[in-house]
Protein backbone atom coordinates (compact mmCIF):
# COMPACT_ATOMS: atom_id res chain seq x y z
CA UNK A 1 0.00 0.00 0.00
CA UNK A 2 1.25 3.31 -0.88
CA UNK A 3 2.05 6.04 1.46
CA UNK A 4 -1.63 8.37 1.42
CA UNK A 5 0.27 12.21 0.56
CA UNK A 6 -2.18 15.42 0.29
CA UNK A 7 -3.70 15.73 -3.04
CA UNK A 8 -6.18 18.23 -4.58
CA UNK A 9 -9.00 15.95 -6.66
CA UNK A 10 -12.28 16.32 -8.52
CA UNK A 11 -15.15 15.88 -6.23
CA UNK A 12 -18.14 13.32 -7.62
CA UNK A 13 -21.47 13.85 -5.68
CA UNK A 14 -23.73 10.69 -5.55
CA UNK A 15 -26.82 12.10 -3.85
CA UNK A 16 -28.02 9.01 -2.67
CA UNK A 17 -28.32 7.77 1.15
CA UNK A 18 -27.73 3.91 2.28
CA UNK A 19 -25.99 3.09 -0.86
CA UNK A 20 -24.63 -0.56 -0.12
CA UNK A 21 -21.65 -2.71 -1.39
CA UNK A 22 -23.85 -4.70 -3.65
CA UNK A 23 -24.48 -1.24 -5.58
CA UNK A 24 -20.95 -0.78 -5.46
CA UNK A 25 -19.72 -3.66 -7.02
CA UNK A 26 -22.31 -6.67 -7.55
CA UNK A 27 -22.11 -9.95 -6.53
CA UNK A 28 -21.26 -11.67 -9.98
CA UNK A 29 -18.37 -9.98 -10.23
CA UNK A 30 -17.21 -11.04 -6.30
CA UNK A 31 -15.63 -13.89 -7.44
CA UNK A 32 -12.27 -12.71 -8.24
CA UNK A 33 -9.71 -11.71 -5.36
CA UNK A 34 -6.56 -10.14 -7.15
CA UNK A 35 -7.63 -6.42 -5.64
CA UNK A 36 -7.65 -5.01 -9.24
CA UNK A 37 -9.76 -5.33 -12.25
CA UNK A 38 -12.57 -3.97 -10.29
CA UNK A 39 -12.86 -0.25 -11.42
CA UNK A 40 -14.93 -0.70 -14.72
CA UNK A 41 -17.69 -2.41 -12.60
CA UNK A 42 -17.82 0.29 -9.88
CA UNK A 43 -21.85 0.78 -9.57
CA UNK A 44 -22.29 -1.24 -12.41
CA UNK A 45 -25.64 -1.74 -12.40
CA UNK A 46 -25.86 2.60 -12.24
CA UNK A 47 -23.24 2.99 -14.81
CA UNK A 48 -24.49 1.08 -17.16
CA UNK A 49 -27.67 0.07 -19.04
CA UNK A 50 -27.27 -3.62 -19.49
CA UNK A 51 -26.33 -6.47 -17.43
CA UNK A 52 -22.60 -6.88 -16.72
CA UNK A 53 -20.70 -10.51 -16.22
CA UNK A 54 -17.06 -11.08 -15.55
CA UNK A 55 -14.80 -11.15 -18.37
CA UNK A 56 -16.67 -8.81 -20.88
CA UNK A 57 -15.27 -5.69 -22.59
CA UNK A 58 -17.07 -2.97 -21.00
CA UNK A 59 -15.72 -0.55 -23.14
CA UNK A 60 -18.75 -1.89 -25.68
CA UNK A 61 -21.53 -1.71 -23.12
CA UNK A 62 -23.98 1.25 -23.33
CA UNK A 63 -23.16 3.88 -20.63
CA UNK A 64 -26.12 5.43 -18.58
CA UNK A 65 -25.98 9.10 -19.59
CA UNK A 66 -27.65 10.15 -16.11
CA UNK A 67 -25.44 8.19 -14.17
CA UNK A 68 -22.85 10.74 -12.23
CA UNK A 69 -19.91 9.20 -13.03
CA UNK A 70 -20.67 9.25 -16.85
CA UNK A 71 -20.95 12.81 -17.14
CA UNK A 72 -17.59 14.55 -18.72
CA UNK A 73 -17.79 17.07 -15.77
CA UNK A 74 -16.73 14.63 -13.18
CA UNK A 75 -14.42 12.41 -15.09
CA UNK A 76 -11.12 11.87 -13.53
CA UNK A 77 -12.85 12.19 -9.97
CA UNK A 78 -10.67 11.37 -7.05
CA UNK A 79 -12.90 12.12 -4.32
CA UNK A 80 -16.62 11.09 -4.04
CA UNK A 81 -18.90 13.30 -1.76
CA UNK A 82 -22.02 10.71 -0.46
CA UNK A 83 -24.92 10.80 2.09
CA UNK A 84 -25.40 8.89 5.30
CA UNK A 85 -24.59 5.30 6.05
CA UNK A 86 -22.46 4.73 2.48
CA UNK A 87 -21.60 1.28 2.30
CA UNK A 88 -24.05 -0.36 4.43
CA UNK A 89 -25.39 -4.15 3.46
CA UNK A 90 -22.83 -7.11 3.35
CA UNK A 91 -19.20 -7.31 4.46
CA UNK A 92 -17.35 -7.49 1.13
CA UNK A 93 -14.00 -6.35 0.62
CA UNK A 94 -14.41 -6.06 -3.07
CA UNK A 95 -16.27 -2.10 -2.32
CA UNK A 96 -13.35 -0.25 -1.50
CA UNK A 97 -11.12 -2.67 -3.80
CA UNK A 98 -13.57 -1.19 -6.86
CA UNK A 99 -13.83 2.54 -4.99
CA UNK A 100 -9.75 2.83 -5.01
CA UNK A 101 -9.44 0.58 -8.76
CA UNK A 102 -11.40 3.88 -10.50
CA UNK A 103 -10.02 6.04 -8.93
CA UNK A 104 -11.14 7.48 -5.97
CA UNK A 105 -8.68 8.12 -2.81
CA UNK A 106 -11.45 9.59 -0.15
CA UNK A 107 -15.06 9.95 0.72
CA UNK A 108 -16.46 11.95 2.25
CA UNK A 109 -19.87 11.31 3.97
CA UNK A 110 -22.02 12.05 7.33
CA UNK A 111 -21.72 8.46 8.75
CA UNK A 112 -20.86 4.97 7.24
CA UNK A 113 -21.46 1.48 7.83
CA UNK A 114 -19.01 -0.32 10.24
CA UNK A 115 -17.26 -2.90 8.41
CA UNK A 116 -16.88 -0.65 5.10
CA UNK A 117 -15.16 2.00 6.51
CA UNK A 118 -13.24 -0.58 8.13
CA UNK A 119 -12.26 -2.09 5.29
CA UNK A 120 -11.46 1.39 3.33
CA UNK A 121 -8.29 1.94 6.09
CA UNK A 122 -7.10 -1.33 4.50
CA UNK A 123 -7.21 -0.43 1.30
CA UNK A 124 -5.62 2.91 1.31
CA UNK A 125 -8.73 4.94 0.85
CA UNK A 126 -9.63 7.44 3.50
CA UNK A 127 -13.29 7.59 4.59
CA UNK A 128 -14.15 11.14 5.92
CA UNK A 129 -16.31 12.32 7.90
CA UNK A 130 -18.38 15.44 8.19
CA UNK A 131 -21.51 16.97 9.66
CA UNK A 132 -24.65 16.79 7.44
CA UNK A 133 -25.14 20.61 7.24
CA UNK A 134 -21.03 20.51 5.79
CA UNK A 135 -21.54 18.01 3.73
CA UNK A 136 -24.78 19.65 2.08
CA UNK A 137 -22.74 22.46 1.43
CA UNK A 138 -20.20 20.69 -0.42
CA UNK A 139 -23.26 18.91 -2.50
CA UNK A 140 -24.51 22.82 -3.93
CA UNK A 141 -20.68 23.72 -4.15
CA UNK A 142 -20.06 21.15 -6.51
CA UNK A 143 -23.56 21.33 -8.09
CA UNK A 144 -22.85 25.15 -9.50
CA UNK A 145 -18.72 24.15 -10.47
CA UNK A 146 -17.92 22.24 -13.30
CA UNK A 147 -14.38 20.83 -12.10
CA UNK A 148 -14.87 21.42 -8.19
CA UNK A 149 -12.45 20.29 -6.50
CA UNK A 150 -11.09 19.81 -2.58
CA UNK A 151 -7.58 19.52 -1.34
CA UNK A 152 -7.53 16.19 1.31
CA UNK A 153 -4.63 16.82 3.82
CA UNK A 154 -4.61 13.78 5.89
CA UNK A 155 -1.17 14.65 7.90
CA UNK A 156 -3.29 17.86 9.45
CA UNK A 157 -6.62 16.62 9.36
CA UNK A 158 -8.44 19.14 6.84
CA UNK A 159 -10.57 19.05 3.30
CA UNK A 160 -9.71 22.41 2.00
CA UNK A 161 -12.26 24.15 0.07
CA UNK A 162 -11.14 26.32 -3.30
CA UNK A 163 -11.70 29.56 -1.81
CA UNK A 164 -9.52 28.76 1.60
CA UNK A 165 -11.89 27.33 3.57
CA UNK A 166 -10.81 24.42 5.99
CA UNK A 167 -13.00 21.42 7.17
CA UNK A 168 -11.35 19.78 10.29
CA UNK A 169 -11.99 16.04 10.38
CA UNK A 170 -11.59 13.34 13.00
CA UNK A 171 -9.65 10.15 12.49
CA UNK A 172 -8.47 7.29 14.66
CA UNK A 173 -4.66 8.15 15.70
CA UNK A 174 -3.66 4.56 14.61
CA UNK A 175 -5.59 4.70 11.50
CA UNK A 176 -3.89 7.86 10.21
CA UNK A 177 -0.46 6.76 11.13
CA UNK A 178 -0.94 3.44 8.65
CA UNK A 179 -2.07 5.56 5.75
CA UNK A 180 0.36 8.14 6.00
CA UNK A 181 3.16 5.33 6.00
CA UNK A 182 1.37 2.93 3.55
CA UNK A 183 1.01 -0.23 6.07
CA UNK A 184 -1.78 -2.56 5.48
CA UNK A 185 -2.00 -5.56 7.95
CA UNK A 186 0.69 -7.32 5.82
CA UNK A 187 2.95 -4.38 6.12
CA UNK A 188 2.53 -3.75 9.87
CA UNK A 189 3.58 -7.45 10.37
CA UNK A 190 6.51 -7.55 8.38
CA UNK A 191 7.72 -4.76 10.64
CA UNK A 192 8.29 -7.83 12.68
CA UNK A 193 9.85 -9.89 10.47
CA UNK A 194 12.96 -10.27 12.54
CA UNK A 195 11.27 -11.16 15.41
CA UNK A 196 8.98 -13.59 13.75
CA UNK A 197 12.15 -15.35 11.77
CA UNK A 198 13.77 -15.59 15.77
CA UNK A 199 10.40 -17.21 17.08
CA UNK A 200 10.28 -19.78 13.97
CA UNK A 201 14.01 -21.01 14.69
CA UNK A 202 13.15 -21.34 18.18
CA UNK A 203 10.18 -23.20 17.37
CA UNK A 204 11.54 -25.48 14.97
CA UNK A 205 13.98 -26.56 18.00
CA UNK A 206 11.58 -27.35 20.22
CA UNK A 207 9.04 -29.27 18.03
CA UNK A 208 11.12 -30.01 15.29
CA UNK A 209 8.07 -32.80 13.59
CA UNK A 210 6.15 -29.57 13.25
CA UNK A 211 8.43 -28.46 10.49
CA UNK A 212 9.05 -31.92 8.71
CA UNK A 213 7.73 -32.10 4.85
CA UNK A 214 5.36 -34.76 4.19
Amino acid sequence: MDPYKKFTGIVAPLDRPNVDTDAIIPKQYLKSIKRTGFGPNLFDEWRYLDHGEPGQDHSKRRLNPAFVLNLPRYKGATVLLARDNFGCGSSREHAPWALVDYGFRAIIAPSYADIFYNNCFKNGLLPIVLDTAVVDGLFNAVAKTDGYTLTVDLGNQRVIAPAGKEMRFDIDTFRRHCLLEGLDDIGLTLQHVDEIRIYEKRRALQAPWLFTEL
